[in-house]
């Protein structure tokens, strides 16, 4: 047996873990949207899509952060680095990623480019991305202006629908990065013309400053100062110096990152250096001299034209570095992207064995990628954009009573791993314990940082709630915080041998003062049932759950699985805590009961239907009588979630769990109340909020391929409602579900996403490990016939890892050359530089298993990697 060889990668991420925060200083941490977000809403009505737009951001100075295309800052995003490009054609620089608006899109805001996370590591020494540039005009306004008049029962028109990709006329765009050290990066740029024919672009590697002397007169202004032609020095009064080094350009262009306010605002600008002014220079030759004679500003370019031949290449190399250099870029500058992408590779190659397939290394390793470059440099200080400060915007009077007013003590300013750069450029608590799960693979570290970080001070709220995400951090994602914990917990220990018995102790704690605001909020009638409202199921339900029904009240059971999901994982982690320090088995035993009660009350109360043999929310009237909403959903199968395994042999561990909890029990047994625990008698025991008859009945809806089934994974709504859509009429008002496999025709929650068919991976992978969960219990001698007609008898973790595989599918190249994931595009994607090229959406189609909604979600989709390494 050879010894493994040795994994420079992981011996950066071991140094890093000794840091207070485990980051590297410089990293993808630059967002790909910050206009339209809620941090740079100052109006009146709270419409951020119209209060500062696409069109803006080229000329207006942002307040909280900084956007650009395929870029990195520092981790306080003093400096940041991208790239800008003008194809001869289009009206503005693509200096950022265009996409629509809510109001434009037909199915919500969608970014409109073509652009991929190819490669990245967990300290970002080696990261790749590529943008596809077309060499025609970009459609800005056919994609708004289609889009715009589409209905919802129409899909996206999509840039590839356009045609300016069609005969291949356009650049792939390759941006990579290779760190010397923490502080000296090098840069190479790598233009590809697809082409048959000879076309121009030019290129403008862009340094700037975040621009917070517009607000903050007190400190010195940075600088960018030109020293000799082919560099310049970056001096920042808190970042100190970095210098950029650069081949010769054609010219250099300075300016100031500074608001354009004749433009914006109608008002007379101080000079010609202003944001927007290398627009002008390049496009219409305007002020293009003085900005070539400007020797310093707080923003700079060298500028590359080049006219490239049909299949040609182009390179241009820069470095930065915090140190003076004497030959930053020499005949060997190429030989660190070679060594580090080795690195690279050695570092990913000791995660799944020998002889994988490509195609799986490859989907692993680019959903991995995209986990990395979406950690986002995220700034969100409530006090002063509910307050007056100084911002140059015009007073806002109902400020304090405006979005997230109640917030006055939210002041974020870390690294966050994101759902999506532009899509979603701000975190939500749910999906970032999901994009913990993968992350744990490569950096468990980061990603016990990173759930601990969104329950310190500055984030959860003093009464125990955790902020949902900057839209309404008042509003309720699942609390799915202990089982991400829990997860990371078991990836860690199971790579390193040892757990982290520390972290477990501090999100423990934090996560008591969670679970009491959310027993003390969300079960209003007291008896164990929680309602919740949204919990991220956007249009799943008959109605918008936030809102309320006169004289009623929803009783949810996906608020009451979560929370005996929640409960059942504090008591894992009280456990697992307890065979270390005996003093947290008082919370063992606290949680235990809950669970009991919890798991009472959604077997006891009215949520199951006898008849249907299924889980259904509740509306429970005040005149005393209920109706139930018989929709058929992922709502009702999240009961299955809440399942834990545990011995207990050793009689010297656990004392006082086993006196208490051994009381419980024979009190409920002698008083013939519901229990929901399994015992073999031999010191294995089973819980779980379903009944094994119970458990039956889901699957069997689950492995039914006109219900839940989908050759993609799990449906969110059984395909039973396609010939059967919900009806019913509540206080007046007529509500109706129907299966929608893809695309939301419903506006609520803006209409962006849908849980009404289609696949989601979170829920997939919860459900899959609750299977492997209850597999460890029931083992060989339980099988249930899957999928349904079929045949053949499976057992429980047979099923996970058949869904497993189905998951995966959606990702994998089919025997025809394309990938289910590309959905109508599979012509573009099985061109031989394409065939490579993975997007991990948001959602998938219900039927076609094509990918629907965000289309880099590579925070939850991510979980695909995990999914991956339990198959091989």
């Amino acid at each position: 047996m050879t010894d493994a060889p040795i994994n420079p990668e992981q011996l950066r991420l071991d140094e890093n873990a000794n840091k207070e925060v485990p980051l590297e200083h410089w990293g993808p941490y630059l967002s790909e949207r910050q206009w339209s977000t809620v941090r740079e809403d100052y109006s009146s009505n709270g419409d951020a899509w119209g209060y500062f737009t696409h069109d803006q951001a080229r000329s207006r100075a942002y307040r909280w952060g900084e956007d650009g295309l395929g870029g990195i800052s520092d981790y306080y995003q003093r400096l940041c680095f991208a790239i800008a490009l003008w194809n001869g054609k289009d009206p503005i620089l693509k200096e950022r990623l265009f996409g629509l608006p809510n109001g434009q899109g037909n199915h919500g805001e969608d970014v409109k480019e073509l652009y991929y996370y190819l490669d990245n590591v967990p300290t970002h020494y080696y990261m790749k991305y590529l943008y596809k540039y077309t060499q025609q005009e970009f459609p800005y306004d056919e994609l708004v202006s289609v889009n715009i008049n589409r209905s919802k029962l129409e899909p996206e028109y999509e840039i590839l629908d356009t045609g300016v990709f069609d005969d291949d006329r356009y650049f792939d765009v390759y941006i990579t990065y290779a760190k010397h050290n923490s502080n000296d990066i090098q840069i190479c740029i790598e233009i590809v013309n697809r082409a048959a024919e000879t076309a121009d672009i030019t290129v403008l590697p862009t340094l700037w400053f975040y621009n917070y002397w517009q607000f903050d007169h007190v400190k010195p202004k940075p600088v960018i100062t030109k020293l000799d032609n082919n560099f310049v020095k970056a001096t920042h009064p808190n970042g100190g110096d970095y210098y950029l080094y650069h081949q010769s350009a054609d010219f250099t262009l300075f300016t100031e990152n500074d608001t354009n306010k004749e433009r914006i605002f109608n008002q007379s600008n101080d000079s010609v250096f202003v944001k927007d002014a290398f627009h002008d220079a390049i496009i219409d030759k305007e002020n293009l001299e003085p900005l070539q004679i400007k020797q310093n500003g707080t923003k700079y370019s060298p500028v590359y034209q080049y006219s490239i031949g049909p299949k040609e290449t182009r390179k241009i190399y820069l470095r930065l570095s915090k140190d003076p250099l004497e030959n930053a870029i020499d005949d060997k500058f190429e030989d660190l992207f070679t060594l580090r992408k080795q690195e690279a590779d050695i570092f990913y190659a000791q995660m799944l064995p020998a002889g994988t397939k490509p195609d799986l290394v490859n989907i692993q390793r680019q959903a991995l990628a995209g986990l990395l470059w979406n950690k986002q440099y995220y700034h969100y200080d409530t006090r002063p954009m509910i307050y007056k400060d100084n911002n140059p915007c015009p007073d806002i009077e109902n400020r304090p009573n405006g979005r997230n007013s109640n917030w006055k003590y939210l002041k974020n300013q870390d690294v966050i791993s994101m759902p999506d750069k532009w899509e979603y450029p701000w975190y939500a608590a749910w999906d970032l314990a999901f994009h913990c799960v993968p992350m744990a693979l490569i950096d468990p570290v980061f990603a016990k940082n990173q759930l601990i970080l969104i329950m310190r001070e500055w984030y959860m709220n003093p009464e125990g709630q955790i902020p949902a995400y900057e839209w309404n951090f008042s509003d309720v994602n699942p609390p799915v915080q202990a089982w991400a914990a829990l997860q990371v917990y078991r990836i860690e220990k199971e790579k390193k041998g040892a757990g982290d018995v520390t972290f477990l102790k501090r999100v423990f704690q934090k996560l008591v003062v969670n679970f009491t605001w959310w027993a003390n909020r969300k079960d209003i009638e007291g008896n164990n049932i929680f309602t919740g409202g949204f919990l991220g199921l956007d249009n799943i339900g008959v109605f918008d759950r936030s809102s309320t029904v006169k004289d009623a009240v929803l009783e949810q059971v996906d608020g009451t699985s979560w929370m005996g999901t929640f409960a059942l994982n504090m008591m894992d982690i009280a456990i697992e805590i307890s065979l270390y320090d005996e003093a947290f088995e008082d919370m063992a035993v606290k949680f235990y009961e809950h669970f009991i009660l919890i798991a009472e009350a959604l077997n006891e109360l009215g949520l199951w239907d006898d008849e249907d043999k299924f889980f259904y929310d509740t509306l429970r009237l005040t005149n005393g009588s209920s109706i139930h909403l018989k929709v058929r959903s992922i709502v009702g199968l999240t009961s299955m979630f809440a399942v834990s395994t545990f011995h207990l042999n050793d009689e010297t561990k656990l004392k006082d769990f086993r006196k208490r909890a051994g009381w419980l029990n024979r009190y409920r047994e002698q008083n013939k109340l519901f229990l929901p625990l399994v015992d073999d008698g031999k010191g294995r025991y089973l819980l779980s909020l379903v009944p094994f008859e119970r458990l039956i009945s889901l699957l069997e809806r689950i492995g039914d391929e006109n219900e839940f089934l989908s050759k993609g994974g799990i449906r969110a709504l059984s395909k039973y409602h396609l010939n059967n859509p919900f009806n019913a009429n509540i206080d007046g008002v007529a509500y109706s579900v129907n299966y929608e496999p893809g695309d939301s025709t419903s506006n609520l929650f803006g209409g962006n996403s849908n849980w009404r068919g289609p696949i989601w991976i979170p829920m997939n992978f919860m459900l899959i490990n609750a299977l492997k969960r209850y597999a460890s219990y029931y083992g060989e001698e339980t099988k249930v016939t899957f999928p349904i007609g079929s045949g053949n008898q499976l057992t429980m973790k047979e099923v996970a890892n058949e869904l497993c595989n189905r998951l995966v599918s959606i990702f994998e190249t089919g025997g025809n050359g394309g990938r289910p994931v590309h959905g109508s595009h599979q012509a573009f994607y099985q061109k031989p530089e394409n065939a490579d090229l993975v997007l991990f959406y948001e959602y998938f189609h219900g039927d076609e298993a094509y990918g629907l909604g965000a289309n880099h979600q590579t925070g939850w989709t991510a979980l695909i990697a995990n999914m991956i390494n339990d198959l091989v």
